[in-house]
């Protein structure tokens, strides 16, 4: 699709004028492939690589949108042209997937226009207590399905002394139909990446590893190039942006067991054993991979934090309920008329997201 419309462009001589961007997921997953137009954020649904002739001709050239190609509204048949008055995004807060059909993931250059690797440089700043102390006031819990206090977490991790510390990323989401995880990896993976570094750092870690489904290899194709990136700009590796912190991140791949997901037996795969789950106490911060104290925080979790820094623990915990603040990221499926991935408030009921954004 979009080297259809590259084609086209050049054909009308706007190669110079239009550029076509690849992006992460927009979410609509029933709607694709999917073709934003902006600055006037035209959202063209269900897009062929037969149409980029016409949407060049009609709406670059003529400035007149496709209307057979927009999104028709299931309650009145009309068709909605921006995104933002759609019944899909119109109750969705976009936080773990802020970046997610915005930025290009392969161009690390995005990122860092959109704020990306700022929050780094605040908690080096402020310091490994006081950053875990934001955390612990955002309420920021696990997303990965135990909603662990993630703060309280890292604090555990930060007090047990050890010679080496891990930080780890559960990218294995082993739920039928779900596809939170792979498709943050997939459209943001330097927020994952920015959020190791900066957890890595709180708890006094040099190292961490992302576990990875090896049937996402688009999301590993990604993370490697975001990876790589991340050193060549020198916020991996040795001395992180001049502070003396160094950390670096490797990849290690699963097999797809469903149990690999908890964290206990996810170490245990790690460690090349049977991924078995083990009975806690000991928590990993006290002892996990290769015995050593390790946080265990999933993708959705850490696609949080950055922005919790950015923007303060006092904006994030005005969003949700009183226990449970922030979004949550859903796979939404089913004999719904818009499937795809939401993110909601806390506190949001079953029959909104069924009714009022699944259609």
């Amino acid at each position: 699709m979009a080297d259809s419309l590259k084609a086209e462009l050049a054909k009308n001589g706007l190669e110079n004028e239009v550029q076509v961007i690849l992006t992460g997921c927009f979410g609509f997953c029933e709607k694709g492939p999917i073709v934003k137009v902006l600055p006037d954020n035209t959202f063209y649904t269900e897009v062929k690589t037969a149409d980029a002739a016409e949407i060049v001709a009609e709406h670059l050239i003529k400035g007149r949108k496709v209307d057979r190609l927009l999104y028709t509204d299931p309650t009145n048949k009309e068709h909605v042209s921006d995104s933002k008055h759609m019944g899909f995004y119109q109750k969705q807060i976009r936080i773990a997937l802020r970046n997610c059909g915005v930025v290009d993931p392969e161009n690390i250059d995005e990122y860092i226009a959109r704020e990306g690797y700022q929050a780094l440089g605040m908690v080096f700043e402020m310091g490994a207590e006081t950053a875990i102390d934001v955390l612990k006031k955002s309420g920021l819990r696990g997303r990965g399905g135990g909603g662990f206090p993630t703060g309280l977490k890292w604090e555990f991790a930060l007090k047990n002394k050890a010679d080496q510390k891990y930080v780890i990323c559960n990218a294995d989401e082993g739920d039928p139909g779900a596809f939170m995880d792979r498709s943050i990896l997939e459209g943001d993976p330097h927020s994952v990446i920015e959020a190791m570094i900066i957890n890595g750092f709180c708890i006094g870690s040099d190292k961490g590893l992302v576990y990875i489904r090896a049937e996402y290899p688009l999301a590993i194709k990604r993370l490697i190039t975001a990876l790589n990136q991340a050193r060549e700009y020198g916020l991996l590796g040795k001395d992180i942006l001049g502070s003396g912190f160094d950390f670096d991140i490797e990849i290690r791949y699963g097999a797809g067991a469903f149990v690999c997901g908890e964290e206990t037996a996810l170490i245990q795969s790690m460690q090349g054993d049977r991924g078995e789950p083990t009975v806690k106490p000991p928590f990993p911060a006290e002892k996990g991979y290769l015995d050593k104290p390790s946080n265990v925080n999933n993708v959705e979790t850490y696609a949080n934090v950055p922005v919790i820094f950015l923007k303060g623990h006092e904006w994030f915990s005005s969003i949700g309920t009183e226990k449970s603040k922030g979004t949550k990221v859903f796979a939404l499926a089913g004999k719904i008329n818009n499937v795809g991935l939401i993110e909601v408030p806390m506190g949001i009921t079953l029959r909104e997201i069924i009714y009022e954004i699944g259609g």
